[in-house]
């Protein structure tokens, strides 16, 4: 879409703006990217949430149900791929999964990789970073949400969640069979709400993202995210947890810390922490599980995002 940004750039010049300012700059940078993300969340969401149409909680759940070791926690990640859902929204599922007797292992995997990947994150990492960054991405994402639910799941961890979990139980009533015409509307009332919800976080992660892009001393963010910064990876996760986004409000972040100077994978590392490890999920989750399960579930988390961040810092040169 880099016609859109030549397109806005020439308008704003048309109306007396040095785009080669920062303030020029900024307005250029935050009218483009709201622009972009913003049409592609619309098409990715309506896409995505057709899909999702096929594989309601009562389908998923059974689909789970069938695999069992390492295979269950992978099919859990994957399926947390076609459910584009933030940490928070993710939450009440991983309840009625695990309520419904499914491992817990498994529902942590599904409850790590729900939020930190899904298809629509793809597409809109491609548009951004590029194919091979994009893929990456998700690839990693879907190994820590793994790793994460396989380690849960060997340290049995049962005994760790609130009583009234288990005892809510679930329904195993199967959600009517939906035509063409039900799924399209379903999608489009997804793309309504989700675009209600996550819209100003956009206008503020994009308005953050400006403000790096232009006013920010690149100086600055290599010494801090850069490769002179041995801490660089832990400090973007600390900095990550307390915000609350999801990944389209995170990505014009990180394209601006990127294009000033911050490692790769520094900047993959804020991205999961943001949406995986945010305030008011943890807050969430301590409703459904014990202290010692929940630091568990953020020990495991932070852990394999901090791996995950230096291994692609040592090797960044082979992904960019």
């Amino acid at each position: 879409m880099k016609w859109l940004d030549r397109l806005i750039g020439s308008g704003l010049s048309v109306l007396g703006l040095d785009t080669g300012g920062r303030l020029g700059g900024s307005v250029r940078f935050f009218l483009y990217d709201v622009v972009k993300i913003t049409v592609l969340l619309c098409v990715l969401i309506f896409v995505i949430s057709y899909i999702q149409s096929y594989f309601p909680p009562e389908r998923s759940k059974k689909i789970l149900g069938r695999f069992h070791g390492i295979g269950a926690n992978c099919v859990s990640a994957l399926l947390g791929t076609v459910t584009p859902f933030c940490s928070c929204s993710s939450i009440p599922l991983f309840i009625g999964f695990t309520g419904a007797g499914l491992p817990l292992g498994v529902t942590f995997s599904f409850l790590i990789s729900s939020p930190m990947v899904d298809l629509g994150s793809l597409v809109l990492l491609m548009s951004i970073f590029g194919a091979r960054v994009a893929v990456i991405y998700v690839l990693v994402g879907l190994v820590v949400a793994v790793a994460g639910g396989t380690v849960i799941e060997r340290l049995h961890m049962e005994r760790h969640v609130e009583n009234f979990i288990f005892s809510a139980g679930s329904t195993d009533m199967d959600s009517p069979a939906l035509t063409t015409a039900e799924r399209v509307q379903y999608a489009k009332g997804q793309v309504a709400s989700t675009f209600q919800k996550v819209f100003p976080y956009i206008l503020v992660g994009v308005a953050i993202g400006a403000g790096i892009h232009n006013w920010i001393p690149e100086s600055w963010i290599e010494a801090v995210l850069g490769s002179s910064n041995p801490f660089g990876v832990i400090l973007a996760v600390l900095v990550g947890v307390p915000m609350y986004a999801d990944i389209f409000s995170t990505i014009p972040v990180a394209e601006a810390l990127l294009a000033k100077g911050a490692q790769l994978g520094t900047v993959l590392a804020f991205m999961m922490a943001v949406t995986t490890l945010s305030l008011p999920s943890l807050i969430m989750l301590r409703k459904a599980v014990k202290p010692k399960l929940l630091a568990l579930f953020i020990g495991v988390c932070t852990g394999g995002i901090v791996l995950v961040g230096c291994l692609f810092n040592v090797f960044q040169f082979v992904f960019i």
